[in-house]
């Protein structure tokens, strides 16, 4: 009997540890479901789906549109990025081809936020495709930088993570053997005629 006793007491410490190994890793697991279910779920965007007939630059598009009843072209600003201008070689010309790649002939939605036009009559659009927001896989690649213009800022925060990214990871206009040395707004001042 006292054998019996005695590989009790030494086993009885292992089994204690597995027993809060086992707790511990329950608890973690619970939290864990705790915090998912606390997320927000993502967000569905809402808008109009549209073809794009062709892309302007990395952050503009046209779009069929009407004006009494006659077919035109309406420019669609992107919001919350300013792609490089296309003169600013190479990045200019890239961020217009990376937007034709992403948008591959297909249509897009076009989601607005508190403004509809920019002051150049363009409407203003967040572009969405198969769940992906564009202008933000622009920015996550390294073909835009985000410039959030208030009232205008419904995914500030997505774009800025993904600039954040870009920027740590050296993509596109943030490779440090060829970085973009000039933002688009001040190559354009720069390069007034």
């Amino acid at each position: 009997m006292g054998i019996a006793v005695k590989n009790l007491d030494q086993t009885q410490p292992i089994a204690l540890r597995v027993m809060q190994i086992v707790i511990y890793w329950l608890f973690a697991i619970a939290l864990c479901l705790l915090l998912a279910s606390c997320e927000e779920p993502p967000e569905i965007p809402q808008g109009s789906t549209v073809k794009v007939e062709r892309v302007v630059s990395g952050q503009t598009i046209e779009i069929a549109g009407f004006a009494d009843q006659t077919p035109i072209l309406e420019q669609v600003r992107l919001i919350g990025i300013e792609a490089p201008d296309l003169k600013q070689q190479p990045w200019g010309p890239e961020a217009r081809q990376k937007l034709e790649q992403l948008i591959g002939g297909q249509k897009v939605l076009l989601e607005s936020d508190a403004q509809d036009k920019d002051r150049n009559d363009r409407k203003l659009a967040y572009l969405w495709q198969g769940g992906i927001l564009l202008n933000e896989q622009l920015v996550k690649e390294g073909y835009a930088l985000v410039v959030a213009r208030s009232p205008n800022t419904k995914h500030k925060h997505r774009l800025a993570n993904a600039q954040e990214w870009a920027r740590l990871m050296g993509h596109g206009i943030w490779n440090p053997e060829q970085p973009m040395r000039q933002t688009p707004a001040e190559f354009r001042n720069q390069n007034r005629k």
